[in-house]
């Protein structure tokens, strides 16, 4: 058979065209695998659970599990445990009731009907055998009207021979919201249904329309715009006291404003968070801003020197003097990320590279979990015999992998996102107070989100700074162990008659306010 030779032009143009050809081939098959990744991880989105814990299936598949988890001191359970604790349910129903105020209805024989059915004689009181029921009585919210009469005084001498009466008046404190229906307590109660409840004004609305009070909404927003700029003193000196902390965390979301001067309404905003650590009386912050950009935490941690947890977002590394310390929760994201993008059914055999970065990463954290009571000495030490042959182990893993992995796949990227933060991610090694996350702020911020919901959108750039103001005051309550609402009410009812100087009096940790708006201790 003959061969036609092609002229080497053509040869070259061939060789070309098929190199070409297999490096679209490739592209193409990591878009397809990527694209099958998210619709999987999609999926798992919607229909999956939003948990991140590793599921027992998983836990088969990483290596030496069995030495990580097993504690071999750990006593078993006993059925006379269970039998003890299924005996005490009455008294652990007493101990809830527990300083709750008691009314007592009482159930008697009328006196005529007092009389023996046997013989006839009359009947006593067996107080060692009456029965007791008791129930919980819930009192919906109440509407009355509160009039403030304040009395003055004369002289009747001075007023018959005098030229100049004196008049003495009582002393009255002084209201927050004068001239105006608005009270501490009314302020306060739908500042904590809509920033606490998570309820907007306009159903707040409906409801007081149903109890016979006819409030527009435009007068309850102007109550909380009022309510805020009372509570900004107090906000600012939570602010003072936060820079000087030597360890924060912050984060940030989105908020709709609809009406902010040059900008459409669809727009985002941001509300940021900066919060205290483990240590020391918690502190939680928002900030609203128009951005997301590095001028704004600069301008709000302006003076702090010390450690920040943060995620990934890049502007924080613009601030001076401070060392970031990076989310280990974001970490692990990733690879749990992965472990929902493989197929269903693999064929057995080793670990996968995605099992194997999400076990390195749960190793971390129950090792951080058996350390959770520890001091901070106790946990510096406790890392560093630890947690840093894991991290070494990690970083070699890491780096061995991303040789291989494809960078625009879910593996990838979470290969990727722990090399590229890995300075950060290894800092929390430096002080044992510091955190293995950012899940802190996280949780912080989640009521928040959780209110947007049912909110939607600020209206307006001073109602989004009110809202920062309020949510700052409701959060840092709740987790000082305040009730929201009489935290409030209190603040409104003293801050109109006691100076800045006082303000470390109406602290939430100030042993009064403690005293007065401290949610009741129960088992």
């Amino acid at each position: 058979m003959m061969t036609t030779e092609l002229p080497e032009q053509t040869r070259e143009e061939l060789l070309e065209t098929c190199h070409n050809q297999a490096q679209q081939i490739a592209q193409l098959s990591a878009e397809l695998q990527w694209l099958k990744e998210q619709f999987r991880l999609a999926q798992h989105r919607q229909f999956g659970s939003s948990s991140e814990k590793t599921t027992t299936e998983q836990q088969a598949l990483v290596f030496n599990e069995a030495e990580a988890e097993a504690v071999p001191n750990a006593p078993e359970p006993v059925l006379e445990t269970i039998s003890y604790q299924r005996r005490k349910t009455r008294g652990h129903r007493e101990m809830q009731l527990a300083g709750l105020e008691v009314e007592t209805v009482e159930y008697t024989l009328p006196e005529d009907e007092q009389i023996c059915t046997a013989c006839g004689g009359p009947l006593h009181e067996l107080t060692e055998m009456e029965e007791v029921r008791q129930e919980l009585k819930i009192v919906p919210a109440q509407v009355s009207v509160v009039r403030h009469v304040r009395h003055k005084y004369g002289c009747r001498h001075c007023e018959r021979h005098a030229i100049k009466t004196p008049v003495v008046t009582a002393p009255m404190p002084e209201p927050a919201f004068p001239g105006s229906l608005a009270s501490s307590s009314a302020v306060a109660y739908i500042m904590s249904q809509k920033y606490v409840e998570g309820l907007p004004l306009y159903r707040q609305q409906q409801q007081l329309a149903r109890m016979g009070i006819n409030l527009s909404r435009q007068t309850l927003a102007n109550w909380m715009i009022a309510g805020a700029e009372w509570l900004e003193p107090v906000y600012d000196h939570l602010h003072e006291y936060l820079l000087k902390r030597d360890i924060l965390q912050a984060d940030e979301t989105t908020l709709q404003v609809l009406h902010e001067e040059g900008r459409a309404a669809t727009t985002d905003s941001y509300l940021w968070l900066y919060r205290s650590g483990r240590d020391g009386p918690p502190i939680i912050l928002f900030d609203y801003q128009q951005t997301r950009a590095g001028k704004n935490p600069r301008a709000f941690l302006e003076g702090f020197h010390g450690y920040l947890h943060v995620d990934g977002y890049q502007v924080y590394e613009t601030l001076p003097d401070v060392t970031l310390v990076g989310c280990w929760s974001h970490g692990r994201r990733g690879f749990t990320d992965a472990m929902k993008v493989l197929p269903t059914t693999r064929p057995p055999g080793p670990p996968t590279p995605t099992e194997e970065g999400l076990e390195f990463c749960n190793r971390l954290f129950a090792i951080e979990r058996e350390l959770h009571d520890a001091t901070p000495e106790e946990r510096f030490r406790g890392r560093l015999e630890r947690s840093r042959p894991v991290l070494n182990a990690f970083h070699a893993w890491l780096e061995n992998q991303a040789k291989n992995a494809v960078p625009k796949c879910t593996l990838g990227q979470a290969i990727n996102y722990c090399r590229n933060q890995w300075p950060k991610l290894i800092a929390f090694l430096l002080d044992g107070r510091l955190e293995l996350d950012n899940n802190r702020s996280e949780r912080s911020i989640r009521p928040f989100v959780i209110g947007r919901n049912n909110w939607l959108f600020a209206n307006t750039p001073k109602g989004a700074k009110a809202s920062a103001i309020i949510y700052s005051m409701v959060e840092t309550a709740k987790e000082n162990g305040l009730d929201p609402y009489h935290y409030l009410k209190y603040l409104f009812e003293v801050l109109p008659n006691i100076t800045t100087r006082q303000l470390d009096d109406v602290m939430p940790w100030a042993e009064t306010v403690q005293a007065k708006c401290a949610v009741p201790k129960r088992p």
